[in-house]
């Protein structure tokens, strides 16, 4: 049986910086902006359009030493991106898969990041807890990068 979770986080950044930094390009800017979480990252395969895949390495410490995900579907033109972790995290050991739906709606100048995770939870694994820390990962990561495009009003436009 699949569960899911939502959030919604409100940004004074623009949709269109904010989708570039946290969802095309944070592969290359995650090491240098949350090197305390994120060792390295990279295109795996692809070039950064559906079908593409990323890998990013965690620090020491972190639940995880890695994850690989697939952008299954992207729509720059509406700021929307659904994914897939095919590797790392919580696969094989919390769920047997799951995958995320983001969009990044325009709103008075800034947007809302809206984020609906899906997974297939393996029996007995804790996935309340396992979804909480997913979507403080989300929050992170738009949160991380809204302050870089706040502090670097000439990057990404």
């Amino acid at each position: 049986m699949s569960s899911s979770w939502s959030c919604e986080i409100e940004s004074a950044v623009p949709a269109p910086r904010l989708f570039k930094v946290a969802m095309m390009d944070w592969h290359n800017l995650a090491p240098k902006l949350a090197s305390d979480k994120i060792v390295s990252a990279a295109a795996v395969e692809g070039d950064g359009s559906a079908g593409s895949v990323r890998q990013f390495n965690f620090a020491p410490g972190m639940p995880f030493s890695h994850v690989k995900e697939r952008l299954d579907f992207i729509d720059i033109e509406k700021f929307e991106v659904n994914s897939s972790l095919i590797e790392g995290g919580g696969i094989g050991t919390h769920v047997e898969s799951a995958s995320s739906h983001t969009i990044f709606v325009p709103k008075d100048g800034g947007c809302v990041v809206k984020v609906v995770g899906t997974y297939k939870p393996l029996p007995g694994a804790n996935t309340e807890e396992e979804a909480e820390r997913v979507k403080g990962s989300i929050i992170g990561i738009i949160k991380t990068a809204e302050g870089y495009l706040l502090a670097n009003p000439d990057a990404y436009n």
